[in-house]
């Protein structure tokens, strides 16, 4: 089946990339805008979400027969951020992008009809962005709010969304993930760098840190795997792992694994399915207006690209 699948892919068209990267050309809209991605290995598909349309697509992983998976605005779904897939449900968060009157989502849906399992909706106040999630091998889930201190995570019995933990630390974190005996979550934070928290405990575990800039972020055998895409010298962006001690709680080195194709790249989100990586190699986000959700200059847009990278194993 390995060997069909591969086979497959260059019939379609499909290339190699940097470090035995593959890229695979995507048939989407130029103005998509791509944020969250998902991969369901069982389906051979690819999901990924919009931040200007509102919705989510999917594909074949070669990139053939694109379409829509639900449609603008369906299941009251904004603007698309983090999703993941955990059997059968493809978790979805959205935001309204203009600040005033602000709404984030949280949709559960079935990975392969696109029917709608439930919804859950932030009561906030205040302005909040649910990021991103992780979801541990019991289904508890766990989000960020890129524009407060808070972590989320679902009240089953309430059926709502409620706060699962809030820390100064923890201000304006992006990516998140969680470790494979579910004890650990680590946070991207845009104040306080790469942050590990223990759950049944409650506590953070590790110092204040210099790695930032990071958006994406995944854990994978015993090291953590992030999309670095907002330093200030970008030729520091790209992919990086970040090794972990044996206990999983610090840090202990850093390695950049893949290079961004241009230095105006944005990727963003990934998922990580039997070794391999897959992310959009760039978003670009940087010509969209999130105020007005509007394309700066539609003339600059260009085709999507997939690039599924195998990650180096840990020692």
């Amino acid at each position: 089946m390995r060997f069909l699948f591969w086979s497959l892919f260059f019939a379609s068209g499909v290339v190699m990339a940097q470090n035995n990267s593959t890229e695979v050309a995507l048939g989407f809209e130029k103005d998509l805008v791509p944020e969250g991605i998902a991969v369901d290995l069982q389906q051979q598909k690819l999901f990924i979400n919009s931040l200007r349309h509102n919705k989510i697509v999917r594909c074949n992983l070669d990139g053939s027969h694109p379409e829509d998976f639900i449609e603008s605005g369906q299941h009251g779904y904004q603007s698309g951020f983090g999703m993941t897939i955990m059997g059968d449900v493809l978790y979805a968060l959205g935001n309204s992008l203009p600040k005033p009157k602000n709404e984030s989502i949280l949709l559960l849906l079935n990975v392969k009809t696109g029917e709608l399992i439930n919804s859950f909706k932030l009561k906030e106040a205040g302005f909040a962005y649910l990021n991103d999630l992780a979801v541990s091998s019991t289904g508890t889930l766990y989000i960020t709010d890129s524009e407060s201190n808070k972590i989320y995570t679902v009240n089953s019995k309430k059926g709502e969304l409620e706060v699962f933990y809030a820390h100064d630390d923890l201000k304006h974190c992006n990516g998140i993930a969680i470790s494979n005996d579910d004890k650990y979550l680590y946070f991207a934070s845009y104040t306080s760098g790469l942050r590990v928290l223990d759950i049944a405990s409650k506590t953070l575990v590790n110092q204040p840190n210099n790695f930032k800039g990071i958006d994406g972020l995944k854990f994978h055998q015993n090291s953590l795997v992030a999309i670095v895409n907002s330093k200030r010298n970008a030729t520091q962006n790209g992919v990086y792992q970040f090794h972990l001690n044996q206990s999983l709680t610090e840090i202990t080195g850093e390695e950049k694994i893949w290079n961004l194709r241009n230095e105006s790249d944005i990727p963003t989100t990934f998922a990580i399915k039997n070794g391999c990586m897959y992310f959009v190699a760039d978003s670009q986000l940087d010509h969209l207006d999130q105020e007005k959700v509007i394309i700066s200059d539609a003339s600059k847009l260009e085709n999507y690209t997939l690039i599924i990278h195998p990650l180096p194993k840990e020692n």
